[in-house]
């Protein structure tokens, strides 16, 4: 069975509703496949009927994004509880910060005369969605300022821009501490691209003893090298080694699929959830 832990559908910054999502990994010969929001769980109802319907198993998850030292830091919180009151709090308090965080970087591009305002950038998100940089850039691509995400991103909205604005995360260690408290097996995202390179040895250790389950290993944005060494680490801490696509429809490159998690490495993780269980067809 072919397993791709790590999707993201219109409820964050996918450009596919959860159930077009689901269709097309069903399509694509996945077994199973995850649906990864950021910071929300708004998407599983819809593809859990999806699911159900179409003949695929779904994963119901979550990417929390984390900081430390200013630093991003992606969680993937697999089989949690949606309704435990701590993960209910927190994923609220993020996708608030987000809110008041877009309104600062629209301020900051006015201010430069780019001429996007608060209306437009709501406009390319779906209802329910969390707010993100991705629906920023898809209302400059709409009114002609960027070509695509990718250029947007590039010359306007990395972490490094002058419009860039930060918004509320947790700390890794608390972050995984609530996806365990809520029944879910915590998993780090893509721990070794470049914008995660806080990332260190020392830190997977500390993270490892918080209770980390995982190391997303085999990655599009993972050299050979990145992936040799999460799977050094995963052996060193018992850690379950992924892999996985980050799929966001049209709005990056990867393809559902391109990189999977081996079933045994998957069972390892359902042995250690006790929130929801996986959606079979």
């Amino acid at each position: 069975m072919r397993i791709d832990l790590h999707t993201h559908s219109t409820a964050s910054d996918g450009t596919q509703s959860p159930t077009e999502l689901v269709e097309e990994a069903k399509a694509s010969g996945l077994g199973m496949v995850a649906l990864t929001d950021h910071d929300t769980t708004s998407g599983w109802e819809e593809a859990v009927a999806a699911a159900v319907r179409t003949g695929i198993r779904l994963v119901r998850g979550i990417e929390i994004s984390c900081s430390r030292n200013h630093r991003s830091i992606h969680l993937l919180g697999y089989l949690p509880n949606p309704d435990d009151p701590r993960l209910v709090v927190e994923l609220a308090r993020s996708r608030d910060s987000r809110v008041t965080r877009m309104d600062r970087m629209i301020e900051r591009m006015a201010a430069d005369g780019i001429p996007v305002s608060v209306q437009e950038v709501r406009a390319q998100l779906a209802p329910g969605a969390t707010l993100g940089r991705p629906h920023l850039a898809d209302a400059l691509v709409a009114k002609g300022i960027v070509a695509d995400r990718d250029e947007a991103f590039r010359d306007l909205l990395h972490d490094g821009s002058r419009y860039y604005v930060g918004h509320y995360a947790p700390d890794p260690v608390t972050a995984i501490g609530i996806v365990r408290a809520a029944g879910g097996v915590p998993v780090l995202a893509h721990p070794f691209a470049m914008r995660m390179a806080s990332v260190s040895d020392e830190l997977v250790e500390e993270l490892a003893a918080a209770g980390l389950a995982g190391l997303e290993a085999h990655h599009r944005d993972h050299e050979p090298a990145d992936v040799e060494r999460a799977v050094r680490l995963a052996q060193r801490h018992d850690l379950v080694v992924t892999g996985s696509s980050d799929y966001h429809g049209a709005g990056k490159l990867n393809r559902l699929g391109e990189h999977t998690t081996q079933p045994r490495q998957w069972s390892r993780i359902v042995e250690q959830s006790s929130g929801v269980k996986v959606v079979q067809p």
